[in-house]
């Protein structure tokens, strides 16, 4: 009996298509994430001088998984726009600042 050496799988094409108005997108300053052990929750919205709260456009639920793969894929975009722009500057945050609570002295 002889085997049949396996054939490496082809990659498959994902096909995707973009709703003319999602494609115009919606511009995003602001951001809230949440999550309970099944989902991010990802609201995207607009902080803009002169008005007292933020308004969400947008939001988007994923597995912990997708969460996941999401944080790499930033990542990695942003390395290789840092790689040919230069650092990425966050205002407002300097270098070495801590975030959270402070422990007391």
């Amino acid at each position: 009996m002889s085997k049949i050496p396996k054939q490496p799988q082809q990659p498959q094409q994902l096909n995707v298509k973009i709703d003319e108005k999602v494609g115009e997108g919606t511009y995003a300053n602001f951001f809230v994430i949440t999550n309970s052990p099944s989902e991010f929750i990802i609201d995207c919205g607009r902080f803009l001088p002169g008005i007292p709260h933020a308004n969400i456009y947008s939001r988007i639920l994923c597995t912990p998984s997708h969460a996941k793969q999401l944080l790499q894929l930033l990542e990695k975009n942003i390395d290789t726009f840092e790689k040919q722009y230069g650092e990425i500057k966050v205002q407002g945050m300097p270098e070495n600042k801590s975030v959270g609570f402070k422990p007391e002295h």
